[in-house]
């Protein structure tokens, strides 16, 4: 279960990335603007000051989520983005920081390409860091005993989630699309006592919290803590330093250079 109160524990740090994304997005007057993965909506409002007069289309799986989105006056709904389907007037499709929860994501975004219109833009950021310390510990520990049997079928088990920028670009380049695809390392500084384990608790621990009882959930937290702490320790100043990767795609649909290339 997605807590909404964790995860904008970090919304400011959460949020640059969705910034960063939408500004490589140059849709002037969409019709229509979807979020696929809206989470407690705090993004999903940015959407609508943004383009003011476009439908504002919002998706979660999460009905924690989603009731947080409905509280700030997203009219958000409880749908898998494998079942969204783009409506006739779709001019832009988001989605931030939710397809590497898809495994078969890479043939979403080529589907959506070909079903959307020519000229509609589709903006994808996930995150980048699955091999990264925080990840391989969480595994690390979850192979040990006595939580391999619980977290046998638990998510991420290998670093291979997302692909790079260029193979995205190389997958919506094939598709007919004009795309700008980047990575980005994001240092953040965060304070507290074991803020690392605090971050990924509102994200990557959310299927490990799932799989154990409260009792068994406090016993993983207090074995990942001196792992956690050992990989990103803490500075004098109490400052710690979290590098996060993340890869983002922008694609433009069917634009005039790359359909020319295609015949």
């Amino acid at each position: 279960m997605w807590n909404p109160e964790v995860y904008l524990a970090f919304a400011d740090q959460r949020g640059r990335p969705f910034v960063d994304l939408m500004a490589r997005v140059g849709a002037d007057t969409p019709r229509r603007v979807v979020d696929l993965g809206c989470g407690p909506g705090n993004l999903t409002v940015a959407l609508a000051q943004r383009w003011p007069a476009a439908v504002i289309e919002a998706w979660d799986s999460s009905p924690e989520m989603v009731q947080a989105a409905r509280e700030r006056g997203v009219d958000a709904r409880i749908g898998d983005v494998r079942d969204w389907t783009p409506a006739p007037d779709t001019d832009v499709v988001v989605s931030n920081a939710t397809l590497h929860w898809v495994p078969e994501h890479a043939e979403l975004l080529v589907r959506w390409a070909s079903q959307l219109r020519p000229g509609a833009w589709i903006a994808m950021q996930v995150p980048g860091n699955f091999d990264a310390p925080s990840h391989r510990a969480v595994r690390e520990l979850a192979e040990r005993p006595p939580w391999s049997e619980p977290l046998r079928d638990m998510p991420f088990r290998d670093g291979k989630v997302v692909s790079s920028a260029v193979e995205y670009a190389g997958l919506l380049t094939d598709a007919g699309c004009a795309v700008d695809a980047w990575e980005t390392t994001y240092v953040h500084e965060l304070q507290g006592k074991h803020p690392v384990l605090e971050w990924i608790t509102g994200t990557a621990l959310t299927p490990v919290k799932s799989r154990l009882t409260d009792e068994q959930w406090q016993q993983f937290r207090r074995e990942l803590i001196p792992l956690l702490d050992e990989a990103y320790p803490a500075r004098p100043d109490g400052t710690t330093f979290f590098p996060f990767r993340r890869v983002f795609v922008v694609a433009q649909v069917g634009s005039p250079s790359r359909a020319a290339s295609a015949r």
